[in-house]
């Protein structure tokens, strides 16, 4: 009989439940550990469920311990909580068209910032090259002075 309570690395307990999670197989305990760490918690978001101490967290991995329990898999699991709660409940959404913009949203932006930058040092140099490339009439006048002067 195994039991489950996820330390932190401080030693202390981490998405610590309210009662310990209790498995008799150690094959569906890692299972579980597997599954908590891909699951993210909807509450917190930057987590996932064997690090988050919401109440929602505790009751899906519950949920979740109480699927392996009765023998399904984790794809079975996986899928269940997808159609539940969508692709977000995934640390690693799959990639499809409703996940497109997660996986081409970084790329996109950091590619159009790139453009703007190219674009305005490109506007700099132009407008710093037309400023000093010619001189006036008077510049040109004071500029004879000073060589006849020599």
């Amino acid at each position: 009989m195994l039991c489950f309570l996820p330390m932190s690395a401080s030693g202390g307990p981490r998405g610590a439940p309210k009662e310990p999670i209790v498995f008799e197989n150690p094959q569906v305990e890692d299972d579980y550990l597997e599954l908590a760490e891909e699951l993210r918690c909807l509450v917190c978001q930057n987590q996932n469920l064997i690090d988050s101490n919401a109440e929602l967290a505790d009751d899906l991995r519950r949920e979740v311990a109480k699927m392996l329990k009765k023998g399904q898999t984790k794809e079975q699991v996986k899928v269940f909580m997808v159609d539940r709660y969508g692709d977000f409940v995934l640390y690693n959404p799959p990639f499809k068209a409703q996940t497109i913009l997660l996986w081409a949203g970084p790329f996109v932006l950091m590619f159009w910032g790139l453009f703007a930058m190219l674009k305005k040092i490109k506007a700099d140099k132009a407008e710093n090259n037309a400023d000093s490339s010619e001189l006036s009439a008077e510049e040109k006048e004071k500029l004879q002075a000073i060589l006849k002067n020599k």
